[in-house]
């Protein structure tokens, strides 16, 4: 079980806030949707969180440990922030097992049924350079789902989806949330959010403008 808090969260920058006065809880068990036009600070919210972005003013907290003094990020946490990057030389199942060794947590053949979870073929041995950017996406929410992460993480996870890659990805996430997972997604289209959360976050200006729960 995971609990995340940030208390008075703000990040200045050259003397303008990009992030400001943010306190909000998350916890196991729970979608949680940050809701917003591109530039609101969706991201840099999530970043913050994760470990990736310090706050000048306030702090993180995840299981009684303040990110960026007791630990440097959040643990056990799958994550897809903006476009994702792979080495495009290569093909989805040798690039995730590339990411896999760096943990040497998990056998080839989880991968590949990561991989087919999300609707791609872990047999195809195309190059991901020239995946679709939808198949990209779907690659890099792959990676983000590996080793079964406790927290999820996914900033405009649907951005670059066509019709049918939203439907899935809905249905992927209401099964991912029945494992009792921490998740935040992000978006900037309502529909996407208030389907899947249980709580649905608005920014604007780096600024919570909105905390609604269904």
């Amino acid at each position: 079980m995971y609990k995340i808090k940030i208390e008075d969260g703000s990040i200045k920058i050259k003397n303008k806030y990009i992030l400001e006065n943010i306190n909000l809880e998350f916890e196991s068990g729970k979608t949680y949707g940050l809701y917003g036009r591109n530039g609101s600070g969706k991201t840099v919210l999530m970043k913050s969180i994760i470990g990736l972005m310090k706050l000048t003013e306030g702090k993180v907290i995840c299981n009684d440990k303040i990110i960026g003094k007791d630990s440097d990020f959040i643990p056990d946490a799958g994550i897809l922030i903006e476009e994702p990057t792979f080495y495009g030389q290569y093909s989805a199942v040798t690039n995730l097992k590339l990411l896999a060794g760096i943990r040497k947590n998990i056998p080839v053949s989880e991968i590949k049924k990561d991989i087919e979870a999300v609707g791609l073929d872990p047999e195809d041995s195309k190059k991901v350079s020239k995946f679709s950017l939808g198949m990209q996406k779907r690659l890099g929410i792959a990676q983000a789902i590996m080793e079964d992460p406790g927290i999820l993480i996914l900033d405009e996870a649907t951005s670059a989806l066509d019709e049918d890659g939203v439907k899935w990805f809905r249905s992927f996430m209401l099964e991912q949330k029945k494992k009792n997972k921490l998740i935040i997604i992000s978006s900037h289209i309502r529909e996407d959010i208030e389907l899947l959360c249980d709580e649905v976050i608005s920014l604007e200006h780096g600024r919570v403008v909105g905390h609604k729960t269904y």
